[in-house]
C-alpha cells in the first residue's frame, strides 16, 4: 500500500479513538517512515502551541532511533497507550491525501545511498534538526515549512526517493530562514525602541 492508502485506512478505522500502538500496528514494516509523515502532518497547517510541541518531541525520539539504526520504532507503554480521536486523524488525512497522491505519482526509488549506515545517521540528524525547528518555531504558523519538510522526508523514506529527501532539506532551510528573519525583525524593532 502507498502512504496515501495507509492514511486512508487509518481514517476509516471504526474505533472512536486510535492509540499510538494501533497506528504503529497499522503501519507495519514502514512504521518509521510513515510515523514521520503522520507526526509532520499536524504541523502543515496552523496549529495551537501544544500540538507542534508534542509532535516535535515525538519526532526527536524517532530521529534518535533512526540515527541509531533501529528498524522499527520503540516507545514506552504510556506513549503507545496515548490516543487521538479518529475524526482528527480523518481530518488531517483528508487534507493530506490529495497532495500525497500527487507526490506518489512523482516519486520513485532514486539515489541508492539511502540504505548505507552513514545515510542512516544523516537522515536521523536531518530529522532531529527539523524536529528542533518545529519545537522552537514561531507559534501557530512558524512550524508550517518545517512540517512540510518532515512530511517530505517521511515520504522520501517510504518511497526510497533521495530527491524528495533533498527537497525536505531545502524546505527545512526555507523554514529556518523565515523564522530567523522574523526573529531578526523583532529584535531590530525592539532595539530601535531603545
Amino acid at each position: 500500500m502507498r502512504t496515501s492508502e495507509l492514511l486512508a485506512k487509518l481514517a476509516r478505522d471504526p474505533a472512536e479513538r486510535l492509540t499510538v500502538g494501533d497506528i504503529l500496528a497499522t503501519l507495519g514494516d514502514r512504521s518509521f517512515s510513515l510515523l514521520v509523515v503522520i507526526l509532520g502532518l499536524p504541523n502543515c497547517i496552523p496549529m495551537p502551541p501544544p500540538i507542534p510541541i508534542f509532535c516535535a518531541l515525538l519526532l526527536i525520539g524517532v530521529a534518535v532511533q533512526i540515527g541509531s539504526g533501529r528498524h522499527a520504532p520503540w516507545a514506552p507503554a504510556f506513549v503507545l497507550n496515548r490516543s487521538v480521536a479518529r475524526k482528527d486523524v480523518a481530518r488531517a488525512a483528508g487534507r493530506a491525501i490529495p497532495l500525497l497522491e500527487r507526490l506518489e505519482r512523482f516519486s520513485q526509488p532514486r539515489f541508492n545511498w539511502l540504505g548505507h549506515r552513514r545515510a542512516t545517521l544523516a537522515l536521523g540528524a536531518l530529522l532531529m534538526a527539523l524536529a528542533l525547528g518545529v519545537l522552537v518555531a514561531l507559534p501557530v504558523v512558524g512550524q508550517i515549512p518545517w512540517g512540510w519538510a518532515v512530511c517530505l522526508l517521511g515520504i522520501g523514506l517510504v518511497e526510497r526517493d533521495g530527491l524528495l529527501i533533498l527537497g525536505a532539506l531545502a524546505l527545512g532551510a526555507i523554514g529556518f530562514l523565515l523564522n530567523a528573519g522574523f526573529v531578526y525583525a523583532v529584535f531590530m524593532a525592539i532595539s530601535d525602541l531603545f
